[in-house]
């Protein structure tokens, strides 16, 4: 068992400091947090006694992402998965707001994917270093419905280089206002729900489930 000694506040510090000094603050309190929800899994499975990333909390300066609308509530969130469902625009379009939710990627990512990034038998999607905000390879498992949406889309854009590709040349992925302007077209605001904000229903919802499976 770890004890209040083994790792001290001090030692995952220096660890957030060396991102922050990269210019990676976001990812700095992302890290953070994640360091929190493992040693508060520790503690409920008795494998630690206190989470020493908490005693972290204002040591790093304010994060400079901002907040993404986002619907949260899990009866909304299902009649949104159903809206987009029936959506009524292009077939590429309607193929990437199916797969936003499923992905949990930053729009920009998920309208700039590329065909070689993706191992279907394997369901994975490794996108590289340099198209991640920080910048490291990004790894992301493919769930049964995902597959599904990315094998039949294959046949509209498997040739050539990008999934979503703009409908005036398929040598530039899709606009980066084609998820927005799909979403609007569902009727739903930007008060509402943007595409960036698939991201934080993702985090909402599994932040959530965590603390219920460990009552923590």
């Amino acid at each position: 068992m770890l004890t209040d000694n083994s790792v001290r506040a001090a030692k995952p510090l220096s660890c957030l400091r060396r991102i922050e000094a990269r210019g990676a603050l976001d990812t700095a309190h992302h890290a953070r947090q994640n360091c929190s929800q493992v040693f508060r899994y520790a503690i409920a499975t008795g494998r630690a006694e206190r989470d020493p990333a908490a005693d972290l909390r204002g040591a790093l300066p304010p994060p400079t992402g901002g907040h993404f609308v986002s619907i949260t509530e899990p009866s909304k969130i299902g009649a949104l998965l159903r809206a987009i469902d029936g959506y009524e625009g292009t077939f590429v379009a309607r193929c990437a707001l199916r797969l936003a939710p499923l992905v949990f990627v930053r729009p920009g990512e998920l309208r700039m994917a590329e065909w070689a990034e993706f191992n279907l038998d394997d369901a994975e999607w490794r996108i590289p270093a340099e198209r991640m905000k920080a910048r490291i390879q990004h790894i992301v498992p493919l769930s049964t419905p995902a597959i599904s949406i990315l094998r039949d889309l294959h046949p509209f854009s498997g040739s050539g280089r990008f999934l979503f590709p703009s409908i005036r040349t398929p040598a530039r992925p899709m606009s980066n206002n084609t998820l927005n302007a799909g979403l609007r077209r569902l009727g739903y605001t930007t008060d509402d729900q943007t595409a960036h904000g698939f991201r934080s229903i993702a985090s909402t919802l599994l932040n959530k489930l965590f603390k219920s499976l460990f009552q923590l």
